[in-house]
């Protein structure tokens, strides 16, 4: 941590209204001073060189690179400074490509704003450990998964679901009819438990079942 009795902290993400929102949150509380804001890697590979703060608070998405690329490049040069990853898509492989990178915690998009000051508040504490809600449970999947089997075909559909596409267009890039899609997608629903297309997707990210290189 810096010499004096606060925390600080650089925020980075290209958003304006999540950087202010996250501002706003940090200065409720009284240990943590927000000493910049970055929009960019670039951005803020440079203010993290020149301002040398306590906690790097990052989303994955970014314009010119990743948060992850980010991190890498934070941790080679200091072992000692805190990094909290924030995404939108708070799945296994997000999590732990997070980790493997050198993050000190991970947090979902969607979490409450206390729980990214808490993550930044153990970053700057113990910023060569990994903490993340469910942690635990990520390591028995990748340890034992158990989650439901899906077919070539059933991964594949589920990627297009993911992706955005339809009935008509997954049908008309795999080759096969509406109803053959339609068969694979309910199947894919059964599995997983899910009732319509967003839950699919949510329990399959949750599950680490799907690689999303576009996350935020």
């Amino acid at each position: 941590m810096s010499g004096s009795s606060l925390t600080t902290v650089l925020l980075v993400d290209d958003h304006d209204l999540i950087r202010q929102g996250l501002s706003r949150a940090f200065e409720r509380h009284a240990d943590f001073k927000v000493v910049g804001q970055a929009s960019s890697l670039v951005e803020a590979t440079e203010l993290a060189g020149s301002l040398h703060p306590d906690v790097v608070v990052t989303d994955v998405r970014l314009p010119d690179g990743t948060g992850l690329d980010l991190v890498r490049s934070l941790r080679v040069a200091s072992a000692e400074i805190g990094v909290v990853v924030l995404t939108m898509y708070a799945g296994d492989e997000q999590l732990f490509a997070a980790m493997e990178a050198g993050a000190s915690a991970f947090v979902a998009k969607d979490a409450p704003a206390d729980d990214v000051v808490a993550a930044a508040r153990h970053a700057a504490i113990s910023p060569r450990s990994f903490a993340a809600p469910n942690l635990a449970d990520a390591m028995r999947r990748r340890m034992s998964p158990s989650g439901p089997h899906l077919s070539p075909r059933e991964a594949e559909v589920l990627q297009l679901l993911a992706d955005g596409l339809g009935v008509t267009a997954i049908a008309s890039r795999l080759y096969v009819s509406d109803s053959t899609a339609k068969t694979h997608i309910s199947k894919i629903y059964e599995k997983l438990g899910a009732a319509n297309r967003a839950q699919a997707i949510m329990k399959a990210v949750r599950a680490g079942m799907l690689v999303n290189d576009d996350s935020s």
